[in-house]
């Protein structure tokens, strides 16, 4: 027995790699010079960024003592135009932070909040880990996605219903932890949550945002779209009062969280204090 790629275990297998995925950061390999011609190219990307990115660029590196230290909220501002991490934003990240593409490729590529093609109007993210999957994450997950999708082809981890970007479209993703396991389980939209959720509020909740709808999350600030989020991820606020205490401010506590210090409280339990003991001896090698 053959397997179609290497897979563990005494089976051969026909290939000897597995294709690459839709993000690869390959774009072709030139096996000579010549060929090289037509593929490697000196001319550096388009800056697609207008004056207005490059000044919140300009804000975000003076918050910090070494420019580098921007690159986290620097890749937020990029998604916030673009709605994912293009190469373009890596060059532009690059140099607006004197640092090499590959050292910006190697953050971008590393954390899963940054996303390597282009993402929905809304991110849905629903909770796979142990808690929220035994409290029905991953059926919620399993539905979300034949219902964005169909049972013959169902919606993937990562993949988008509708055109990127594009009003009603949605991002799906399976997430670690969301850290809310007393409220198990749990969806967020672009990183607000939804707390206590079923496959039917699921449903609900997918259907809302395609038809343009923000439903009020469970705890948090009122719903903005993917890039309206990574704005904010960025640093960025309205200037106006109001409308900045509108955009962020939101309940934050839930009863479920709250259950064991109202417990403790009327029961008058207290943790124990703890004792100055003193560090033991290393001994002498």
């Amino acid at each position: 027995m053959t397997t179609a790629v290497p897979e563990p275990g005494p089976n051969y297998s026909a290939t000897t790699h597995a294709a690459a995925g839709s993000d690869t950061d390959v774009v072709a390999i030139a096996p000579d010079p010549e060929v090289a011609a037509g593929i490697v190219t000196e001319t550096p990307l388009e800056d697609i960024f207008d004056a207005d990115i490059h000044a919140k660029a300009q804000e975000i590196i003076a918050r910090y003592p070494m420019s580098r230290s921007a690159l986290l909220p620097m890749l937020h501002l990029v998604q916030s135009v673009q709605g994912y991490v293009s190469q373009e934003g890596i060059a532009f990240c690059a140099k607006q932070l004197d640092l090499s593409d590959a050292e910006v490729s190697a953050v971008a590529t590393f954390y899963t909040m940054y996303k390597r093609k282009p993402c929905g109007e809304h991110l849905v993210s629903v909770c796979t880990n142990t808690l929220c999957a035994a409290m029905g994450g991953d059926a919620i997950y399993k539905r979300l996605q034949t219902h964005l999708g169909s049972e013959e082809n169902p919606l993937g981890h990562n993949e988008t219903a509708g055109t990127p970007n594009e009003p009603g479209s949605i991002t799906l993703e399976h997430a670690e932890c969301l850290a809310a396991c007393d409220l198990a389980p749990v969806i967020q939209v672009n990183y607000e949550y939804f707390d206590n959720q079923t496959e039917e509020k699921a449903v609900a909740l997918v259907d809302a945002l395609m038809a343009g709808k923000k439903p009020n999350p469970t705890r948090g600030a009122p719903l903005t779209n993917f890039k309206g989020a990574e704005l904010q991820l960025a640093g960025f606020f309205p200037e106006d009062e109001a409308a900045y205490r509108r955009d962020v401010d939101g309940p934050s506590q839930a009863v479920e969280t709250l259950r064991g210090a109202k417990l403790a409280q009327e029961r008058g339990w207290v943790a124990p204090a703890a004792k100055d003991v003193p560090l033991p001896e290393v001994e002498k090698k």
